[in-house]
Order: structure tokens, then sequence, then C-alpha cells
């Protein structure tokens, strides 16, 4: 997994994981992005939480003049409070991190483990769950907008939902980090919605809670 990821212990190497946390990055980055951040979260050296950060594949993005860069999925056109998206992109990135997400639930359990993305990464995220055979321990959603219209037949009932979203973010607007908590609510997920004066970044107030929530979830 090592060239289609960055995976990190948050304890100690000599502790056998016992839950997992897959963590997509945004547009033009890659899985080193936020690797940094897990000392940070304030996890205990015997969490045996691991965490795994693919890389998504290089391609050309039309809105950034067809640049080619790491991205899940092309984004056609984007306006300030919607996106359009190549969905067949999106379909093969949430088939290639669903066979991910089945080959750690064999070590952990389907029950310890996260669902997680920042912005692009963030919306893969949501559209995951439509693609897992059984219901994750939690979603979390950073910076992030939903991929389209959200299918309540795939939603599990009162899954925990995090959402976090920066009050000043001039990329991914806050409305859509509203409206994403609003449909996560509607399909009947237990959202958790934080907001931060912050633009599209995270920052350490929210990178502590991120820990905590994880704390309660798979510890």
């Amino acid at each position: 997994m090592s060239e289609d990821a960055v995976v990190i212990n948050a304890g100690t190497s000599s502790i056998a994981p016992t839950a997992c946390v897959i963590w997509l990055h945004g547009l033009g980055a890659d899985g080193n992005d936020f690797a940094p951040i897990v000392p940070q979260l304030g996890l205990s050296q015997e969490s045996g939480i691991c965490f795994v950060f693919p890389h998504a594949p290089k391609q050309p993005v039309t809105i950034n003049g067809g640049y080619v860069m790491p991205a899940w999925h092309d984004i056609l056109q984007m306006e300030a409070l919607h996106r359009d998206i190549d969905t067949t992109g999106l379909a093969q990135s949430c088939e290639r991190i669903a066979a991910m997400a089945a080959a750690q639930a064999t070590i952990v359990g389907w029950n310890k483990l996260v669902l997680a993305g920042f912005s692009q990464g963030g919306a893969v995220a949501v559209k995951l769950l439509e693609y897992l055979p059984q219901r994750p321990a939690g979603l979390l959603c950073l910076s992030t907008y939903a991929p389209g219209t959200i299918n309540p037949a795939f939603a599990p009932d009162k899954l925990p939902a995090l959402v976090m979203h920066g009050e000043h973010d001039p990329v991914v607007p806050l409305q859509l980090g509203e409206s994403l908590a609003q449909q996560l609510r509607t399909i009947d997920l237990a959202v958790t919605y934080t907001t931060y004066p912050m633009a599209h970044q995270v920052c350490l107030e929210q990178i502590e809670a991120i820990g905590s929530w994880l704390g309660e979830l798979l510890l």
C-alpha cells in the first residue's frame, strides 16, 4: 500500500492496529498533506489507530485549464455554490477507496473504521457511503460539499458525522458546508456541525476537536 498511500500509526509501532481512519486529501495535494497532523490529534501512544492517507491519481482538471494534478475526479465547471463533476471519475475513485476500506476492515472491523476527507476528498468520502458493504464507525467532512444528491438508501442510520468548515472559506463557501450538514441530517445521520474563523484550511483547535471525536468513536 506504500505506493498508493501514506500509512501512519498513531500509537507505538509495536501495537497492532485496532482501528483505522482513511483520510482523503483535497484537489492538487497528495497523501502527505494531512499526515503531519497525526501527532497533533492528541491520541494516546496505546491507541492502535492506523491512519491511511491515499494518493489521488494525477489527471487533467478542466477548471484549471486542463493542468495535470492529483485529483479524485475532474471538475468540469465550478460556480460559487455548484460543482459540475465527472461522475465516472468519482465512481472510479469510490470503487478504489472502498476496496482499500474493505481491506482495512478485515483487520480492524467495520465498526472501527472512519472515512475522512478534506475539500474534494471530503465529497468523495460522503459518496463512499454508497459503495461500502457495511456501516463504518463515522464520517469526517472537512471544508467540503455534497457530491450531488445523497442517496438516503445507502445512509447508515444515525452514523456519527463530524462536519467542519471555515467561516471565511473562499474556495468552498460556508453555505456549501451548511448545506452538506443539512443533507446528512435529512438522511438521518447523527451530525455535529462546527465552524471556525479560518479560510480553506485546518486550525489547531479543530485538529484537537477531531482527536477527541476520533478517540470517543474508536478507543
